[in-house]
């Protein structure tokens, strides 16, 4: 078992017995509501989700160092040198909540921090048998801002510039990628640096977010088609947008350090950046004020969750959907997005009785529940890794289990360790410590697999950090085989496509990424599009970055962008594309 320092790493992990008989059949009746505002999986709680001092206690932020499968592992390819935070990270909400724990608490020591995050940790997925069922930028007159004449300019026009596509470009070797374009983030960031938010993609424009503005750009040449600043900062946002390119982001109410809350919703076009409607959830209650933020897209709807209520909205109007359930005892507070939409739901009669937690398939446009799947006693919904094949991360303090259920909702199978320690990327450990629901990296299936990346160790002549995808059963949870990444880089799965298990290989320092595929029978690898080693230390240089494939394009966007000096932090990359 992996003992990382600066945390514990919980006990019994993957395959820790969770036996499925202590939950129960899906609940076909949609019976579930919420009558008054009560502690849920957010605020401290007797039994198991009361925060401990242990590897669930909230932490500063998805910097800290996190054990367990979720925490970012600078180091780990995805970052060379360290690029720590030099202060607080923002804490959960995506990335921050509402009310006074909203991520500027707290101080971290820049230096001890980058010891922690390379020390990293990770769940080791315990042996067994599986169980029998265990406003766009806009000028005075409201118009668009055009595209800027180059893709790697500063915002402002000044200070300290990066290298360009084209100087990354010439030492470009036979057989590798070109870098198609990149842009430097050119902004001035408040003192601890600030979160991404993205990338969304609406037809030929790529959009990302951070502090307070979105901007759009064009995928085939990085130049800026629109940029929309915002009154106040980012605090969440939904993994995808909706088919026809639009998105709904949470922004603070107000500028104060100490009393803004996460709580006001901006619908954006992003195809053209225009801003929509607007409006302000009422987060006027206590434990409402204190609950992370979790946003999910899903058809026309896009939901806006927190431990006391979650609200609905419709995309294309503002209009409200759904919220707080009447009756009953359970409250959605996270969902997913995209197809389908399942729900992370905590159960509690009354403030003394322990929480449950349920697994939900609900519809989008009313969020009646069409299946319910209870989790044994003491269990709780960490992250949803896929809606179709539906699998579900859980957890208990010191445990961690991987659950497969039917599409009906019904228990199918969970994954049985081997051995192995994990690492996914999900920006929190779980979903009630901040962030989404779903999104994570590390983790994909598809109709009879499951694939997971491995924690990433010392390995070969060299003892470089490196690691494997394992392939497990979705029939019994067994796993089948285990790919090792190129020697010294570091593989995570991003999704399954055209029948082969998509990857990112990332980049170190001289040695640079790639994206490639396993096949998904044996693991085999092979590459697809080789990043230029003339831009290694540009793509290892990106803060543990989100990945996205899109015809026959890499986009790397940093979690994080957060330098000491103004013009270094200016000049550093804020997105970069990789591909014709």
């Amino acid at each position: 078992m992996t003992q990382p320092p600066g945390g514990h790493a919980p006990q019994g992990g993957f395959g820790a017995p969770y036996d499925p008989e202590q939950g129960t059949s899906p609940q076909q009746q949609p019976g579930y509501g919420y009558p008054q505002p009560q502690p849920g999986p957010y605020m401290p709680q007797p039994g198991p989700y009361m925060p401990q001092p242990g590897p669930y206690a909230p932490q500063p932020g998805p910097y800290a160092p996190q054990p367990g499968p979720y925490a970012p592992q600078q180091g780990y390819g995805y970052g060379y040198p360290p690029q720590p935070p030099t202060g607080p990270a923002p804490g959960p909400g995506g990335p921050r909540g509402g009310g006074p724990f909203k991520g500027r608490t707290g101080v971290v020591v820049g230096a001890v921090l980058a010891v922690l995050l390379l020390a990293g940790g990770g769940i080791r997925l315990a042996a067994g048998d599986g169980g029998a069922e265990e406003k766009p930028v806009t000028g005075r007159g409201g118009t668009t801002a055009g595209p800027s004449s180059s893709p790697t300019a500063h915002d402002d026009g000044e200070g300290a510039s990066g290298p360009t596509a084209d100087e990354l470009n010439a030492g470009r070797e036979p057989g590798e990628a070109e870098v198609a374009w990149l842009r430097e983030n050119g902004v001035d960031l408040p003192e601890y640096g600030e979160e991404t938010h993205g990338p969304w993609f609406a037809g030929d424009i790529v959009a990302k977010g951070m502090y307070r503005k979105v901007s759009g750009y064009g995928v085939a040449d990085g130049a800026e088609r629109w940029s929309l600043r915002l009154p106040t900062d980012l605090c969440a946002s939904p993994t995808l947008p909706t088919a026809d390119g639009k998105i709904v982001v949470a922004i603070e109410d107000n500028v104060s350090e100490s009393e803004a809350e996460c709580s006001v919703l901006q619908m954006i076009d992003l195809r053209t950046g225009r801003a929509g409607w607007k409006k302000t959830v009422d987060r006027s209650g206590l434990q409402d004020g204190l609950s992370h933020v979790a946003m999910s897209v899903s058809g026309d709807t896009v939901t806006f969750g927190r431990n006391t209520a979650s609200d609905a909205y419709r995309v294309s109007d503002g209009s409200a959907l759904f919220g707080k359930r009447e009756t009953g005892v359970c409250q959605p507070y996270a969902f997913t997005g995209g197809a389908r939409m399942l729900a992370a739901v905590s159960c509690q009669a009354q403030p003394d009785d322990p929480v449950r937690q349920q697994v939900q398939e609900v519809d989008p446009r009313t969020g009646v529940p069409k299946w319910t799947y209870d989790l044994k006693p003491g269990w709780a919904v960490a992250h949803v890794y896929s809606t179709s094949p539906v699998v579900v991360s859980i957890k208990q303090p010191e445990k961690w289990a991987v659950l497969v259920l039917n599409d009906n909702g019904t228990y199918r199978s969970r994954m049985v360790g081997d051995g192995e320690d994990y690492a996914v990327r999900c920006g929190e450990e779980s979903v009630d410590l901040g962030g989404n629901l779903d999104g994570c990296a590390g983790a994909a299936a598809d109709a009879s697999r499951f694939y997971l990346a491995t924690l990433p160790l010392p390995g070969g002549a060299k003892k470089e950090l490196t690691n494997k995808v394992v392939a497990f059963d979705l029939a019994g949870g067994r796993p089948l085989w285990k790919a090792a990444a190129p020697a010294g880089q570091v593989m995570m799965p991003l999704r399954v496509e055209g029948g082969k298990v998509l990857v990112h290989v990332g980049a170190v320092y001289r040695t640079s990424g790639a994206i490639g595929t396993l096949e998904p029978s044996g693991g085999a690898y092979a590459s697809l599009l080789r990043h230029p080693a003339s831009a290694a230390e540009t793509e290892s240089s990106l803060f543990v970055p989100k990945v996205a494939y899109r015809d026959g394009r890499s986009f790397l966007l940093p979690q994080r962008i957060s330098l000491d000096e103004d013009d270094e932090e200016k000049a550093a990359t804020a997105l970069l594309v990789f591909g014709g």
